[in-house]
């Protein structure tokens, strides 16, 4: 494993990679921004840019060496970096449930990767910007509902949506179709159906990614007059997992094609920089529309890092100094990037250790918008970290994960500590592994028999922290 390390890269951004890490000289804490408070006439335009599988060290900004992302350095740089921010789950549907609903795997509906939809009395974070006066848009990968269900994202608030509603017909880069609203769109690629939905295609002529893009600029220029919302869920870098060994799908390998890697690696790098120049096309957008400095924009990823497709994280260290991918709940599979640009609010080469998760994404947007969340979710804005004032930035007494393959898991973070318990379908009162992340970040030293408190302490919480689910049985 990695030791604990310092990230200084392009983007002219230097902050401490371990939790809770001190300031680092040359990096301004968020406390020095000093920003005034959005005020409630000027909502500003909200956009969430959410890679797929996409690991904690896999951008320049958060330490990657070789993978080119110019553009997520730059917006790095000129807005906020989190180091301690953590997905919904270690796989996709639940962490994409605790990002819509500001719930944790512990209370959400959507608590493992199943075709379950989200129900009638689902509140989405849609639903409240949308009554907010917001027009809403979800551009890219959804899986919370299959079709004719109550589940789609025009039935969670979303005005506006395009691209892929199953997971797995997600696996597949070129599809024959995709949805717009409720109509399928068809596409000019060929597929062969390996594991229906998901294919391998035979003819391969659009790019979905392409299209998101596309749909994103347009999304933007269309609306631009009134406050939005768009949610751009990007498949990159997730592997075509029908398609294996080559399920890194990318129309070229660009800047990687000479390199002396095995083939999805260069895919792997591809898809990333490939990206990285999309989301500089909605930042130049944006700019040309005059609306830089109206919009809050948000990069993150839906878990670690995966070993799918003929995918290899260990090659380009896409954990970084983190333990495990997705799929684990140590630190690698669940901490992810979380950069925030919102020029003349969030200060400018900033970063942050607060503790944050995808359930406090509902309550910012609530904050955002100046609109009460639902009572009862587990979610906290960070809009008091955004805006440069930490004294008034409340805090989680703890975060819960449960996780239902593998034999399911559960893990906490309470403070610098993090609890893992592994196999409870075999043992619910099974040994819990404990870890001080400040001095370990790796994960490599179970202190579990030195601090019994806490140990207690993290399984009170693993009992409390959780109500019982029909689709997701508990031991």
């Amino acid at each position: 494993m990695h030791t604990r390390r310092e990230f200084l890269k392009a983007a002219g951004l230097a902050v401490a990679a371990g939790a809770l890490s001190a300031s680092i000289p040359g990096c301004r804490s968020a406390g020095e921004a000093g920003k005034r408070p959005v005020s409630a006439d000027k909502k500003p335009n909200i956009i969430f840019i959410l890679a797929d599988d996409l690991g904690y060290g896999d951008l320049g900004c958060y330490g990657q060496q070789t993978i080119a992302t110019p553009n997520l350095d730059r917006m790095a740089a000129e807005g906020m970096i989190f180091t301690d921010h953590y997905a919904g789950s270690t796989v996709c549907a639940p962490s994409r449930c605790c990002l819509m609903t500001g719930l944790h795997t512990g209370h959400a509906w959507i608590r493992g990767n199943d075709r379950i939809p989200l129900r009638p009395s689902d509140v989405t974070v849609a639903q409240l910007l949308k009554g907010a006066g917001y027009t809403t848009g979800i551009i890219g990968k959804w899986g919370l509902g299959e079709p004719e269900t109550t589940g789609i994202p025009n039935k969670k608030g979303f005005d506006y949506w395009f691209g892929y509603l199953n997971q797995a017909h997600a696996h597949n880069y070129y599809p024959d179709y995709l949805w717009r609203n409720e109509e399928k769109v068809p596409l000019a690629n060929e597929v062969k159906p390996v594991n229906p939905p998901s294919g391998v295609a035979t003819k391969r002529v659009q790019y979905s990614p392409d299209l998101f893009t596309a749909n994103a600029l347009e999304f933007v220029g269309q609306k631009k007059d009134k406050p939005f919302f768009l949610y751009l869920a990007y498949t990159i870098p997730h592997a075509n997992n029908e398609s294996k060994p080559n399920g890194m799908e990318v129309p070229s390998y660009g800047p990687y094609a000479d390199k002396d890697w095995p083939d999805p690696q260069k895919g792997h790098a591809a898809m990333i920089t490939r990206m990285d120049s999309d989301i500089g096309r909605l930042f130049a957008r944006l700019k040309g529309l005059g609306l830089d400095n109206k919009t809050l924009v948000l990069f993150s990823s839906d878990n670690g890092p995966h070993k799918e497709g003929g995918a290899d994280p260990d090659f380009f260290d896409s954990n970084g100094p983190l333990r495990g991918t997705k799929r684990d709940m140590y630190e690698g599979g669940i901490r992810v990037p979380l950069i925030a640009r919102w020029p003349g609010k969030i200060q400018a080469g900033t970063g942050t250790n607060h503790v944050s998760a995808f359930w406090d994404f509902l309550p910012t947007c609530c904050d955002l918008a100046g609109v009460t969340p639902p009572v009862g979710i587990d979610g906290i804005s960070y809009l008091p970290t955004l805006l440069g004032k930490p004294r008034q930035q409340g805090k989680h007494p703890y975060l819960y994960w449960e996780f239902h393959e593998q034999g399911k898991k559960q893990a906490v973070r309470m403070g610098s500590w993090k609890g893992v318990r592994l196999n409870v379908a075999k043992d619910p009162d099974g040994p819990i592994e404990l870890y001080d992340l400040a001095t370990d970040l790796g994960e490599q030293r179970n202190v579990a028999e030195e601090h019994p408190e806490m140990v207690r302490k993290i399984a009170e919480i693993m009992i409390a922290a959780r109500t019982p689910s029909e689709h997701w049985p508990w031991p």
